[in-house]
């Protein structure tokens, strides 16, 4: 398994810059808005005063690429309220297609309370009753290109087997029609498997101060080049390069609070690299 840091390559970069303009990633599901405690490490209850920010995974995502100079649309249902449409806006200041949304003129805008407590643990509460990304309809996506897991996620997909085991990764989740899985492991990094090659990436230290919204940075930044070079998944060393680019995006959001609002640009990322190698 290899584990070394890998260098970076400009010409990864410069490809996935070129081709953006035909490449388009849509993101289908939630968005909301995001309570964050104005002060650090204090649990809900106890937090003084909270402050907005737009959210939601696949919102999250298109954002993120969309920032990190590709392209992409949002597919999704918010209230028709004063939420909804500030969400819509957002999307549209940050260059991402929302033609896809839709407002719900009885369901709210779903509202998500989240906080990084001082134990290190995270504390959510959801308000939605049900909110309106609740009420949206969409066919099952069938997506066997990339698949990112949590740490706690695999514990529990490969049932309580050893999770750090490349064995049982290849035994409980590898199928024949993926072609990459990708396992993150926070401010350590990640993990990577295809069908010819395995290994490990690591990350760049930083300051934690929210971590939302970090795992959407990361899948942000692996599909804004993937998308724009699939044939990157038979080259171990352009895949390793992705996933550290990636990681970097995610180790950035968590030095801000919110999750859209953290999201970082290409240009923060590559400032965040270490030195480029031709």
């Amino acid at each position: 398994m290899a584990n070394s840091t890998p260098g970076f390559s400009k010409a990864l970069l410069d490809n996935s810059r070129d081709q953006r303009e035909s490449s388009l990633v849509v993101c289908f599901g939630e968005m909301l808005i995001d309570f964050v405690p104005t002060v650090g490490g204090e649990s809900l209850a106890e937090a003084p005063a909270f402050k907005k920010a737009p959210g939601g995974a696949p919102a999250n995502v298109a954002v993120g690429i969309s920032r990190l100079g590709g392209s992409s649309a949002f597919i999704g249902k918010v209230g028709q309220d004063a939420f909804g449409y500030m969400l819509a806006e957002v999307l549209k200041e940050n260059n991402v297609d929302n033609s896809g949304m839709r407002f719900d003129p009885v369901a709210r805008t779903a509202l998500a309370f989240v906080t990084l407590r001082a134990d290190g643990e995270r504390e959510f509460l959801f308000f939605r009753n049900p909110s309106a990304d609740m009420l949206f309809r969409q066919s099952e996506l069938d997506i066997d290109l990339i698949k990112k897991v949590s740490e706690e996620e695999i514990r529990f997909l490969t049932e309580g087997d050893d999770p750090y085991d490349d064995d049982v990764i290849f035994k409980k989740l590898f199928h024949p029609n993926l072609k990459l899985l990708v396992i993150s492991e926070g401010s350590e990094g990640c993990r990577y498997y295809t069908k010819q090659f395995k290994g490990r990436v690591g990350a760049i230290k930083v300051k934690a101060v929210d971590t939302t919204g970090a795992g959407d940075a990361f899948v942000s930044g692996i599909l804004s080049i993937l998308v724009s070079d699939p044939d990157l998944l038979k080259d171990e060393k352009k895949l390793r390069e992705a996933l550290w680019f990636a990681n970097v995006c995610g180790a950035l959001t968590v030095t801000e609070k919110g999750a859209i609002p953290a999201l970082p640009t290409r240009d923060a990322v590559l400032r965040a690299l270490p030195k480029v190698v031709a």
